[in-house]
């Protein structure tokens, strides 16, 4: 008789600011449930070197590196190229069930058989936003149809991949996570803190469309982030529940992993998740399968999003014959040692196209064109004097970015070599959806780049069809008949 094949849950919890869970060991009890569940399992300190959504979850879902997705923007278009692969069709191929929930219409979620979604953005005047159980009223029913199915004589394993949005803005918990971290007066007249926020075009008139009216407290908007993380925690702790009571347990690999960090009142990049600061770049990564993950381990080695998918892989059993630029992780929760891969690319083409390079002491930050924010086009950090990246290097240490610069090129001319493929960063002109032109300004970059409501924002995570990408594909990805 054949083995069992194992199934997959992959929680994918969009905007998770690694430092702001206690399972990190943040100041706030944000994420008791997953703390609790992750004992179970290997917690890794992931980054992701290309943000933010798009580009991410290519990575990803790919194991493979920007040059090699050749996606590097969160407008991208077209659909994934076909030289890569993804999980979900690997595992397809396989025998597996595969159902993708929240995340319909991206680039990235190709090649899933069932897609399903729920509503996950909101705004004041609509109220407080349920996202984590509007997404558990989507994906119990469907779990328990996969676990059924799964458990018949001939069943077929499954993927289930969830992608959480309650930290993503609008942060807006449901009653008692609102106030779970907040006991002051977010209209306090006398509070100033905001005053910058709303002084920002391209974002006021959205931060606008929910926070509470007259809001002037930067500390009451944070603590909706953690609220919001608390909330899903809780909302999340009954699908484990509901593992365990369909007896799941045992056979199931749990993943917990984020596609970028967010920012929230760092370096003026207002509540968002653009600019390549350690905010953004620096994600959760927690493995769990009772008997094949070793229980119990923090390991601290620097990973990537790009492993991925080659260790689920490994775990799971499956062989791809897929050559990834990611490395499975296996060797590492089992206290075996490996090659370290310290310096990394670091890219970002959202509300600005910049690329960088990262190595465990230096950061540099170059952009490629002018920014959003009037920030000077290079800027380089010690992170070890400076972790919190507030002190500027570049002019005072010019051979040290000379020296990064040329690592980073070195990098970029490797890489381009062994794809046959420019830099995408290089070839995504139109990256903020306006036109093929660059931003010649900061000025022009700051009247053109806008976002009005929670619904604009959304627009711009999977924009109409005829547009933005082949029709035919992006239906067979929502797997709907018509938009």
């Amino acid at each position: 008789m054949a083995k069992k094949k194992t199934n997959l849950i992959l929680f994918g919890i969009d905007s998770l600011l690694r430092d702001h869970m206690s399972l990190y060991g943040y100041g706030r009890l944000t994420t008791p449930h997953i703390d609790k569940y992750a004992q179970g399992g290997a917690v890794f300190s992931m980054f992701s070197p290309s943000i933010p959504t798009t580009p991410g979850y290519s990575s990803m879902f790919t194991g493979m590196d920007v040059f090699s997705t050749d996606v590097v923007a969160l407008r991208h278009k077209g659909g994934l190229g076909e030289h890569v692969k993804t999980l979900a069709e690997v595992l397809g191929e396989n025998g597996y069930a595969t159902t993708c929930v929240g995340f319909s219409g991206n680039p990235a979620s190709r090649g899933f058989q069932k897609y399903l979604d729920f509503p996950g953005w909101g705004s004041f005047d609509e109220g407080r936003s349920p996202k984590a159980e509007n997404l558990n009223k989507v994906t119990i029913p469907e779990l328990r149809e996969l676990a059924a199915a799964a458990k018949d004589k001939d069943g077929k394993p499954f993927f289930l991949f969830l992608r959480h949005m309650d930290p993503h803005s609008p942060y807006l918990p449901p009653l008692p996570f609102e106030r779970m971290f907040y006991a002051g007066n977010e209209t306090d007249p006398e509070n100033h803190s905001l005053d910058k926020v709303y002084e920002f075009r391209p974002f006021a008139d959205y931060f606008r469309s929910w926070f509470p009216p007259n809001c002037t407290d930067a500390e009451y908007v944070i603590a909706q982030y953690d609220g919001a993380i608390a909330y899903m925690d809780a909302a999340i702790g009954n699908l484990f529940a509901e593992i365990a009571a369909l007896g799941l347990e045992d056979d199931t690999l749990v993943v917990i992993d984020s596609d970028h960090g967010e920012t929230l009142m760092d370096h003026d990049h207002y509540f968002d998740h653009h600019g390549l600061y350690e905010c953004t770049l620096r994600v959760p990564l927690v493995f769990r399968l009772p008997g094949r993950v070793p229980a119990g381990k923090q390991i601290p080695d620097i990973v990537q999003t790009k492993d991925v998918m080659p260790t689920i892989l490994e775990i799971l059993g499956v062989k791809s014959g897929i050559k990834f630029d990611g490395r499975s992780l296996v060797p590492l929760m089992n206290g075996k040692a490996r090659v370290m891969e310290p310096e990394m690319y670091i890219t970002e083409a959202t509300w600005q196209r910049k690329h960088g390079w990262r190595t465990p002491e230096w950061k540099l930050i170059r952009a490629l064109e002018p920014d959003v924010h009037f920030h000077p086009e290079v800027e380089l950090y010690n992170l070890l004097t400076d972790p919190g990246e507030t002190i500027n290097l570049a002019e005072k240490e010019p051979a040290i970015v000379e020296m990064l610069t040329a690592r980073m090129h070195a990098h970029i001319a490797k890489r381009e070599q062994q794809t046959g493929r420019t830099n995408p960063i290089y070839t995504n002109l139109g990256w903020h959806g306006h036109s093929d032109e660059p931003f010649k300004s900061s000025e022009e970059a700051y009247t053109t780049m806008y976002i009005g409501s929670p619904k604009t924002a959304q627009k711009l995570q999977a924009k109409d069809a005829k547009q933005k990408r082949n029709l035919k594909e992006l239906q067979t990805q929502r797997g709907a008949k018509k938009l």
